[in-house]
């Protein structure tokens, strides 16, 4: 299958921009679908790639414009918010959507361990997502990553700048499990399978090399960062607590269907790692060989950096 013309949903966040990018190196058509231009505004001097205001949800203007591909990228979800309509009713309009002008290839982000019997809300409403995709007539594949992080993440980045700001950490499941995986990493595993027929049909787990608890994670950036921190571990009881106050406060940093969803380790089965060598030749990239270079301007020294940088000095 030659794919020549890419749509994707989604296209304007933390993957899809690398996703994008990806492609257009490699002189494939990209067509991002966002709510306003300006979210996608990184992407606007790329040659090949033409961003596109679109009510996603709305089924007309999502069938428009899905004319003329060849291939769809979804990469739509939320941690927080309405499940149902951005997890399982919009794949159900993608597929439609595809159907309508015959694009057969769909490519499709869900979340490790997603499943209709998931431990939150959240992995719930992504195994139904996942269901949505497998029964449809489409040539699919489905990926399962792990937390993902980058430049840009929404992970590490988040712990960088609160341990700027709190010196004593009250830290609700410290001991949960992550296996953070690269977005370039992510990128190349996505675009490698919109044209190998192997990939058809199949669901695939992505995580990096190293496993770690959510209190290790946190004083990894700690130290980076070079920022005093002092954890305080909080039990299971009082974790649901901080989970549920956090909920009602502005921004939302915790909520408790993210508690519930950390009931379920995040990491991968010891054969998932293989594959992906095997399958797409990507050897996952540690976390420590690109965290320091991006967690580092949470640094008064690497922000002068940064400054200078931008100044042209």
């Amino acid at each position: 299958m030659k794919i020549k013309n890419v749509c994707i949903i989604g296209g304007s966040g933390f993957v899809g921009q690398h996703i994008a990018h990806l492609l257009a190196s490699r002189e494939i058509k990209v067509r991002i679908l966002t709510r306003r231009r300006e979210y996608a505004k990184s992407l606007l001097v790329l040659p090949t790639v033409d961003v596109i205001e679109t009510n996603i949800h709305d089924p007309r203007e999502l069938g428009q414009s899905l004319v003329g591909v060849d291939a769809v990228i979804n990469l739509v979800g939320i941690l927080d918010g309405d499940f149902i309509s951005t997890h399982i009713e919009l794949p159900k309009k993608i597929v439609a959507a595809c159907e309508q002008n015959g694009v057969s290839r769909l490519l499709h982000m869900s979340a490790l361990h997603a499943s209709t019997n998931g431990t939150s809300a959240y992995l719930r409403s992504k195994g139904e997502g996942e269901k949505v995709v497998i029964e449809s007539n489409l040539e699919t594949t489905i990926f399962r990553p792990s937390v993902i992080f980058g430049p840009g993440d929404s992970f590490l980045n988040l712990f960088a700048n609160l341990v700027k700001r709190l010196p004593v950490f009250p830290l609700g499941s410290p001991n949960a499990k992550f296996q953070p995986v690269f977005v370039e990493d992510v990128a190349e595993v996505f675009v490698a399978s919109l044209s190998t027929s192997a990939t058809f049909g199949q669901s695939y787990n992505l995580c990096g090399p190293k496993i770690y608890s959510l209190r290790q994670l946190v004083e990894y950036v700690s130290t980076v960062t070079r920022n005093k921190l002092s954890i305080i571990e909080l039990g299971d009881r009082l974790s649901y607590l901080q989970a549920m106050c956090l909920e009602f406060l502005p921004g939302k940093l915790m909520t408790r269907d993210n508690y519930l969803s950390m009931k379920t380790d995040s990491i991968c089965d010891c054969n998932d790692e293989s594959d992906l060598i095997k399958i797409f030749e990507i050897c996952p990239t540690e976390l420590e060989e690109v965290a320091p270079l991006y967690l580092a301007h949470n640094t008064p020294r690497g922000r002068y950096t940064g400054f200078r940088d931008r100044a042209g000095r």
